[in-house]
């Protein structure tokens, strides 16, 4: 997992235990599959949560929740044969990772509302549940339980800890499709059941790519810095990835700093400390509001940053928030194709939200929205080649020899499920837009990409 794909969906479970947390950034709850207007302070990105996880797990209660998809978003027009199929969704609509999360039916159900519409998946009509894990560690182990005990033939996970009940679907022979984020279970021997829809599977050596640091030498950067949390493994690693990933383009490492407290937004000493070094080029793989108080932090002390890459944060909702005056001329990665550069993926996905969550284009989809609509997308799809009665281990025999996934256009890489597994994509890609005044403007209409860069998975970046 690199920073382009989201593993800076940050430090969730540091500050899910965090005595102190709190949370700032606040959205509606979507209302019989329709969306409200979102509300937005800006406040917590996710974290990669896959290795900090099990330290709280253990101290956590939680109360089982379940909100069955509206009849509306899986009605079609055109009513599927065979008997239906209960496909199950897992995420956050709730707690902490609720702002981030509270969308994902909206892809889901969508998708679902197109499926039933053609005629289902394979004549089979889809019924979908949706499973709120209310971004507790012992939530989420309650609720892929009661899915799998509910019948459900496969899960779709949008969730920050569906590793720690990752076990539980693999046991039982559930396909389990959706978003790879969380962590290194998708490539992890023993969890073939696991189809990564947004990189096909996870290297848990996470090696270092060289797509971000020729992102920043395209845009004048000869000087890099990154800046990490020191409580994170995760943000610690992607730090080092980055210096790494700049060095392979020719940039030289200016600052390195991976003892940042979680959550921080005193960045004085460290401004100071780029402004010596030179730094023109900046990654943070901090949460927003840690990236927003860097940001400031460098303008003030005088640093001529040339290149501003924020590996999070692409939301339709930032561009209102008092933070984006100060973001303007910063650069947001996406590992999915946004909808201004419309192609018969992105065409086809704004419609289903528009039909069937009522979300106009100008809302473009959130990171949540995409995973959980492409995880149900290529769940229909193992569902189509499973043949006449499909059954779970008919959904992962077949999607384990499935090649040719490209997200119907949204990614910018071919996915062979046969030969993936444990790699990730190589190369990995990501598309950039610039923040301006009033709102995100492509960079190019080609997404940037890299190579794996060997020999370096896992240390300490010189």
């Amino acid at each position: 997992m690199g920073t382009s794909q989201q593993i800076l969906t940050l430090m969730l479970l540091s500050q899910y235990c965090s005595p102190s947390r709190s949370l700032t950034l606040q959205r509606d709850q979507p209302i019989g599959g329709k969306m409200k207007s979102p509300r937005i302070m800006l406040g917590t990105s996710l974290v990669a949560v896959a290795i900090l996880g099990a330290a709280c797990s253990s101290g956590s209660s939680s109360t089982s929740s379940t909100t069955t998809a509206p009849p509306s978003t899986t009605a079609g027009s055109g009513a599927a044969a065979g008997a239906p199929i209960k496909i199950a969704l897992i995420t956050s609509l709730t707690g902490q990772a609720g702002p981030q999360f509270s969308q994902s039916p909206q892809g889901f159900n969508a998708a679902i509302g197109v499926i039933n519409a053609a005629g289902g998946a394979n004549g089979h009509k889809i019924i979908g549940t949706v499973y709120d894990d209310k971004t507790d560690p012992g939530g989420v182990v309650t609720q892929v339980q009661k899915a799998i005990s509910d019948g459900n033939v496969g899960i779709v996970s949008d969730s920050a800890l569906m590793f720690l009940a990752a076990k539980y679907p693999m046991q039982a022979g559930i396909p389990v499709t959706g978003g790879s984020f969380d962590g290194f279970e998708w490539g992890t021997p023993g969890y073939e059941n696991m189809f990564a829809s947004d990189t096909g599977s996870v290297n848990p050596t996470n090696p270092p790519s060289t797509g971000l640091g020729t992102f920043m030498k395209s845009h004048g950067g000869t000087v890099a810095g990154a800046w990490g949390y020191s409580i994170s493994p995760s943000s610690l690693q992607a730090a080092n990835n980055a210096i790494w990933s700049a060095e392979a383009a020719g940039l030289k490492k200016g600052v390195l700093d991976t003892a940042v407290p979680f959550g921080s937004v005193d960045f004085t000493s460290a401004a100071l400390a780029a402004k010596t070094a030179g730094v023109n080029a900046v990654e943070g793989t901090m949460d927003v509001n840690s990236g927003v108080a860097l940001t400031v932090a460098l303008k003030q002390a005088g640093v001529n940053v040339k290149v501003n890459v924020f590996p999070a944060g692409y939301d339709p909702s930032i561009i209102k928030t008092p933070s984006w005056s100060s973001l303007q001329g910063a650069y947001f990665g996406t590992q999915f194709r946004p909808v201004t550069l419309p192609n018969d993926g992105t065409k086809a996905i704004s419609a289903a939200l528009l039909k069937y969550a009522n979300r106009p284009v100008s809302q473009f989809p959130t990171f949540a929205i995409y995973e959980s609509y492409l995880g149900m997308e290529l769940m229909a799809k193992g569902i189509e080649l499973a043949g006449d009665t499909p059954t779970s281990a008919g959904i992962i025999k077949n999607l384990r020899q499935y090649s040719g996934w490209t997200g119907y256009g949204l990614l910018n890489y071919n996915i062979d499920y046969a030969t993936t597994f444990g790699k990730g994509p190589n190369p990995s890609c990501s598309w950039y837009l610039k923040a301006e005044t009033n709102g995100f403007v492509n960079v190019s209409d080609k997404a940037f990409c890299g190579t794996a860069i060997s020999g370096k998975s896992g240390q300490t970046a010189p």
